[in-house]
């Protein structure tokens, strides 16, 4: 594993992190696509299934490669973690990452919940149960530009709510998250309040490179990406531009977000153990190669799918 690390954070992260999410028969993830509401709304909800065997072996084999990082969101995944770190314990220290239940995205109106101590600190305690864990070491805190701009006072009272839970020992690190675009993160990161960013990042997905990763790189900050396969459709844009190898594409696309040196961890989700293994085996050579190069320019002018991703995806972070 290469490790990499940030002047905020002073710890080492693998490079690679191992998302929560466990995954139906077709593909789907759990939870999410079995009942949204239970998932995102009933606080305390938790679905059958979750951190069983299968889950169990790709734990084994993440810490096999020295996977450090770990993300989970919704209530399932929580208590699966906490129960599998106590079944089989890491053989080093793991740093974890979730969010408020409920509270973040467009869970909560406004984002409320966030800026208001007294229901963000029982839901901080709430999810340290989960974990069985006493202290989250990275609180995820997703919010919308409507947060901003129902309240111009948003963000002091945000940043406020980070300084006590860090001072009562309850979270180590607080990572700013939004899906409404680069104005909205970089408003986040100028508060001065988070220690690390969490952003979608691939190559139809690519405005974070233009303001936001500068800028915290600039503050000394984590940088975590996901959606290195853009959720899926990735094989379906390399099926159209005539791309059968789908391990070569799943390497390429991996390569493009480890072979940008600011970025300090991608987070990574299977419930496949082999294909957990084959794709941490990338560490051993993080940059592109001509091939990758050569299979992603292929994509961006032979597929439809691709191209209109990247534009709508454009338009929204940069609108935003």
């Amino acid at each position: 594993m290469i490790y990499r690390t940030a002047p905020r954070l002073g710890v080492q992260i693998s490079l690679f992190s191992m998302g929560g999410h466990e995954y139906l028969p077709d593909g789907r993830s759990r939870g999410f696509n079995e009942d949204f509401e239970k998932a995102t709304q009933d606080v305390g909800h938790i679905f059958n299934g979750f951190g069983g065997e299968r889950r169990l072996k790709v734990l084994s084999i993440a810490y096999d490669h020295g996977v450090n990082f770990f993300d989970v969101t919704q209530d399932s995944e929580k208590e699966a973690l906490g129960r599998n770190i106590k079944e089989t314990p890491p053989p080093y220290e793991i740093y974890v990452q979730t969010r408020p239940e409920g509270l973040c995205y467009s869970y909560d109106e406004f984002n409320r919940g966030l800026a208001d101590y007294a229901r963000l600190k029982p839901e901080v305690e709430r999810s340290l149960k989960l974990l069985q864990r006493d202290q989250i070491e990275f609180l995820n805190i997703g919010i919308l530009r409507w947060a901003l701009e129902n309240d111009p006072d948003y963000l002091e009272k945000l940043a406020d709510n980070i300084s006590r839970l860090k001072a009562e020992g309850l979270i180590r690190w607080a990572c700013a998250d939004t899906f409404s675009g680069e104005a909205t993160f970089l408003s986040m990161i100028e508060t001065g309040a988070f220690d690390a960013v969490n952003l979608n990042f691939n190559f139809g997905d690519w405005g974070a490179r233009r303001k936001v990763i500068p800028a915290a790189q600039a503050a000394g900050m984590g940088i975590f990406v996901r959606e290195a396969f853009m959720k899926g459709p990735l094989f379906k844009m390399g099926a159209e531009a005539g791309i059968t190898d789908r391990r070569a594409l799943a390497v390429a696309a991996l390569r493009w977000c480890l072979s940008h040196p600011e970025v300090t961890s991608l987070t990574i989700g299977t419930g496949n153990p082999d294909h957990l293994a084959s794709n941490l085996e990338v560490v051993e050579t993080v940059d592109l190669t001509d091939g990758d190069r050569a299979m992603i320019d292929q994509i961006k002018t032979g597929s439809t799918t691709f191209q209109e991703f990247e534009a709508e995806h454009t338009k929204g972070y940069f609108g935003s």
